[in-house]
């Protein structure tokens, strides 16, 4: 049976952890020994204690744990381990399985390292959206969050209560939210801000959508197009220049008289789409809050940055590429039934690993396999075994 780590996270301002005491629990029933890095919980809330009751084993020392790891569980992408001086990817022992986000093709020098150490890796950002793999769906189960969360920050910022109040001293209209993109996180945007009492007005480019909208009581702004602006998986294609231009044209007389635009447009290895200007911007009504869910990728807005909160204009421009760490107890619970699903796809019932590129999760996901990177792109030549065209990003090109 193979040895499972579970790692303390690298990565600054990470608070989740790939496995809580309940995955460990079931790891540990399948026979799989189970080893947490000490403190790996700590900033979810969860305590050595709690998984050592779970079956687990407290290891302190990473570069020993990382020694005996036949699979080894995290969030981030490999990163420079402060505390032993190496970078994470360089403690992997040959043929081990990582599972973890990755983000490759922002990630290439972490790939090649990976390839050179014939480290299995699976990314948990491609996994393929099938029925079969919704288990294992991290990007969906972390968007989830985001979306929520981003509703939760607007609200706390704005100088404004979101729902209709009737009172003696007269009426205060309710708050009146724009989101860009249908996508995980925008639905959850919109049943949040709903049942917090705003009008909800919400922009995609894909009009199959609009059902989906209209369902949780937000306005769909439509947009007319003449050709098909989702693939055949029904997430957003990349949009053209001249289509972003005729969107922005559209939906800025919705942005400047919103109180809160949320954007959650995502383009898999590309920049994020600039969906919103500073001239429009300008416009908007001094104290209003703009939250960007894709500043990691570049954000949606002009003004944004990266886990910063600026003021532009007299508006406030919330950055985050990490909203569900934020709310790390859940993000954490989520994330690891997703990593557990991964594990149990990965072995049978003896413990046997199984790595079978025939099947379309497998090939779907796994980026270094055997020395070589499967993905043709970061590869530099053809492979003999492609993998399939990478899962959209969350919110596919303007989710």
């Amino acid at each position: 049976m193979p040895t499972i780590l579970v790692p303390t996270e690298c990565a600054p301002g990470e608070t989740r952890v790939a496995a809580v005491p309940e995955t460990v629990r079931r790891m540990v029933k399948l026979g799989h020994t189970v080893l947490v890095e000490s403190g790996a919980g700590a900033k979810a809330s969860i305590s050595d204690a709690q998984y050592t009751e779970a079956g687990a084993t407290i290891e302190k020392d990473p570069v020993a744990a990382y020694k005996k790891a036949d699979v080894v569980l995290k969030i981030n992408p490999p990163q420079h381990h402060e505390g032993v001086g190496k970078f994470e990817a360089d403690l992997l022992k040959e043929g081990t399985l990582l599972v973890s986000f990755l983000w490759p093709f922002q990630n290439e020098e972490t790939v090649k390292a990976l390839a050179a150490r014939k480290v299995i890796t699976f990314a948990m950002d491609r996994v393929p959206r099938i029925t079969r793999a919704q288990a294992m769906d991290a990007l969906s189960s972390q968007s989830n969050l985001a979306g929520y969360k981003a509703v939760i920050i607007a609200a706390e910022k704005l100088p404004k209560i979101f729902p209709l109040m009737m009172t003696a001293a007269g009426t205060i209209k309710p708050a009146k939210v724009v989101i860009m993109g249908a996508g995980v996180a925008g639905l959850q945007a919109i049943a949040t801000a709903k049942r917090l009492g705003a009008v909800v007005e919400v922009s995609d480019v894909r009009p199959a959508v609009k059902e989906q909208v209209e369902s949780l009581g937000g306005k769909f702004i439509e947009i007319e197009t003449d050709e098909s602006m989702q693939d055949a998986g029904g997430y957003a294609k990349e949009a053209t220049p001249e289509f972003l231009k005729k969107q922005q044209e559209l939906v800025r007389k919705h942005i400047v008289e919103a109180d809160v635009v949320i954007t959650t447009a995502l383009i898999p290895g590309k920049p994020a789409p600039k969906l919103v200007t500073e001239d429009m911007v300008q416009e908007m009504h001094d104290g209003s809050v703009i939250v960007d869910l894709a500043t990691a990728t570049g954000g949606n807005c002009e003004l944004s940055k990266d886990n910063e909160t600026v003021v532009a204009h007299g508006v406030i421009i919330v950055g985050d590429s990490n909203l569900p760490g934020s709310v790390p107890q859940h993000a954490s619970e989520m994330y690891a039934k997703n990593v557990l699903n991964v594990v149990e796809h990965f072995h049978d019932k003896e413990g046997n690993r199984k790595v079978d590129f025939e099947d379309e999760i497998t090939a779907g996901s796994v980026v270094t396999c055997d020395g070589q990177i499967r993905i043709p792109e970061l590869a530099g030549s053809p492979d003999p075994t492609p993998a399939p065209a990478p899962a959209p990003a969350p919110e596919g090109g303007n989710a």
